[in-house]
């Protein structure tokens, strides 16, 4: 277990002595699972960070991409110009999951508040309460377990709302390629991301050997500076969709282009984006896939619903 202030040090370490540690991290995953590991490819600016430190060390370390046929165009271009990447798809495309489980609003975390407290019956009124009120069953309030009154109108929503897209999408073929190959992964999440992936550095480190589901994320105290720093200083290339690495008069490096590169569908976040957000730039950017998306796939409804623009 280690204290926030050890994740803070390492955070603030220059970026050449991060390289040697994440490089440290690789080796030690390596050397223990002999050989037999991969590394999440998404074709992001992250990834490619790690792909380029792991291939650096281990030629042979396959990486593995999913083509969720949500990416952006470019990335799946830049995907393609790497040798030793293996491709998978998942059982179901987009348009069956949110017709099956519903649309990916706001966070994970709100969309399954949502998905409870849609829930009925009297097996679901104790998680319906907890996220209703945030009082457990034991009269403890937990206010990070309560759904905020702002997301209270997605209950009643004309359209179903759930986080369980990655799962289905991203995740259940990276449980498939680990049960038909027995390799174990390594991806490029940073803890700066998340309050949730902070906690996950400090309870396991960079290498979590002795979980239920092995996996290494060697830059884990990497920042988005960093990243970017990476790229710039040791001409890494990198998908086109980012557009060009830019500094400003504070030191502070940005992208051009997009910032972010998920799934070019997904609504999580998009109500917290100022200026153009993600679907205005689509439909400049990408006008066929805008239209999919907002006229096809029925995101009009939602966006409308929650308030954000797309024209």
């Amino acid at each position: 277990m280690l204290e926030r202030w050890q994740l803070e040090q390492r955070q603030n370490l220059p970026l050449e002595v991060k390289i040697e540690l994440s490089k440290k991290k690789i080796q030690e995953w390596y050397d223990h699972w002999n050989g037999e590991i991969y590394f999440s490819f998404s074709g992001g600016k992250d990834s490619t960070v790690l792909l380029n430190l792991v291939r650096s060390m281990h030629p042979d370390v396959p990486g593995l991409f999913v083509d969720t046929g949500l990416e952006y165009p470019e990335i799946k271009e830049f995907v393609k110009q790497h040798d030793n990447i293996a491709i998978l798809r998942p059982k179901m495309p987009f348009n069956k999951v949110i017709e099956t489980y519903g649309y990916p609003v706001v966070s994970k975390k709100v969309a399954r508040f949502v998905r409870d407290l849609r829930k009925s019956g009297a097996s679901n009124e104790i998680t319906r309460n907890l996220r209703l009120t945030g009082y457990n069953q034991k009269g403890q309030y937990c206010p990070t377990m309560k759904l905020a009154k702002k997301w209270h109108c997605l209950v009643d929503a004309p359209f179903n709302v759930s986080e369980q897209c990655c799962d289905v999408m991203k995740k259940e073929p990276f449980h498939r390629y680990v049960k038909e190959t027995g390799r174990k992964p390594m991806n490029a999440v940073m803890a700066a991301e998340s309050e949730q992936r902070t906690k996950a550095y400090l309870m396991q480190g960079c290498n979590a050997f002795n979980t239920g589901a092995p996996i290494s994320s060697p830059m884990a105290f990497w920042t988005e500076q960093d990243v970017l720093r990476y790229l710039r200083d040791y001409n890494v290339p990198y998908a086109s969709v980012y557009g060009d690495i830019v500094e400003d008069e504070n030191g502070k490096l940005s992208t051009t282009g997009e910032k972010r590169t998920g799934c070019m569908f997904c609504m999580f976040g998009a109500h917290l984006e100022k200026g153009e957000n993600r679907f205005q730039r689509m439909k400049r950017t990408h006008p066929q896939l805008w239209d999919y998306c907002i006229n096809k796939l029925g995101l009009r409804e939602v966006l409308d619903f929650i308030e954000v623009k797309y024209e």
